[in-house]
């Protein structure tokens, strides 16, 4: 199963870069924004299944709090690369779109991988649950901003994805739309899981004294 998680994630993530450099106009922010989700809650999520727990998990020692500080990471990583230069960069130049591309899911997989590694210990499952679930906020509210913005942020012309053409507030509409319906739900489904998760466990037995 962990072989076939990695598999899967290496073969998405050739077909989805290869999809960002070759298919999508560099410009179209709501192709952007589909490279952004498949990176960090489809391929994210099957390599950390693929290493979680193994000598390749780098996460495998770290303590409850190691899953809400990366989710905080990520929230850096994905606002940062939303800034408006920060997008014309990406737009203008291959080596800063795969630098993207990169950021995102080495951002995802580790926050990934202290959340699904939490099933030893009550208390880092407690905390994979919130760091989802902040996770899942951040993105609702970006997807918000993006979907409501009176005037488009990234650029200014018609765009075009996958043969559709779009003004670009359209285009962000749908950018911001995509992160609500896949990005947001996914990260609320996997905290509402975890959060099951550590109901349904047994209560942690307290620590035995030194008897005298």
């Amino acid at each position: 199963m962990r072989s076939g998680a990695l598999i899967a994630a290496l073969a998405l993530l050739m077909v989805v870069v290869a999809a960002s450099l070759a298919a999508f106009d560099p410009r179209a922010f709501s192709g952007h924004m589909s490279v952004h989700m498949a990176l960090v809650v489809v391929i994210a999520p099957l390599f950390a299944c693929g290493i979680s727990g193994t000598r390749l998990d780098p996460t495998i020692s770290w303590g409850p709090g190691a899953a809400i500080l990366l989710s905080f990471v990520e929230f850096v990583v994905v606002w940062i690369w939303h800034v408006p230069v920060m997008r014309d960069l990406a737009e203008l130049s291959v080596s800063m779109r795969l630098l993207e591309h990169a950021t995102f899911l080495a951002a995802g997989a580790l926050l990934w991988l202290a959340c699904l590694g939490a099933g030893a210990q009550v208390e880092r499952r407690l905390a994979g649950a919130v760091a989802l679930l902040m996770t899942s906020m951040h993105m609702t509210l970006l997807g918000v901003l993006l979907t409501m913005s009176p005037r488009p942020l990234f650029g200014g012309g018609d765009v075009s994805c996958l043969g559709v053409t779009m003004t670009a507030s359209q285009d962000q509409q749908v950018g911001g739309i995509i992160m609500l319906l896949v990005g947001a739900v996914v990260y609320l489904a996997g905290g509402v899981a975890l959060v099951a998760r550590f109901l349904g466990a047994p209560p942690m037995q307290p620590r035995k004294g030194i008897e005298l």
